[in-house]
């Protein structure tokens, strides 16, 4: 089995595939499913923000939030993701990445992934997490 991985990514899903020749198909390998991801904002902060008090005088207020819950859910994704390449590589069970994703998840994925030094990444910024494997090899480089 080939230990080059490549990972699409989207908000909602990663999946990982495998090639064993370098201008061959893609076959999937695995998959991580993030549902959290296809939600709006309002669904998931459904409660309305709490209440505080001013340190002086009698001023009352709401509390904000500091991340927005969507880039929240986005983050936290991303650390699964990472981790779960992380354990992979550390397994032996990939020694080259490619990492497929649109470049504000592909940020978050940079800052989250803590891969072994002998791990050589390639990153492309391109959102294919809807398409099928046959579909994403046709974007990815000829040979890989």
């Amino acid at each position: 089995m080939s230990k080059h991985w490549i990972v699409v990514a989207d908000n909602s899903s990663a999946r990982i595939f495998t090639t064993d020749d370098p201008q061959g198909g893609l076959q999937q390998i695995g998959a991580l499913e993030h549902p959290e991801g296809r939600e709006h904002a309002r669904d998931i902060n459904a409660d309305r923000p709490g209440r505080s008090f001013d340190s002086k005088g009698k001023g009352r207020h709401s509390m904000g939030v500091s991340v927005d819950p969507m880039e929240q859910e986005l983050i936290r994704f991303a650390k699964q993701v990472g981790e779960h390449l992380k354990t992979a590589c550390q397994d032996g069970r990939c020694n080259r990445l490619l990492l497929v994703a649109g470049p504000h998840l592909l940020g978050h994925l940079r800052q989250h992934l803590d891969l072994p030094a002998d791990v050589q990444v390639t990153e492309l910024e391109k959102n294919l997490g809807q398409y099928t494997a046959h579909e994403i090899r046709g974007h990815l480089p000829e040979r890989l």
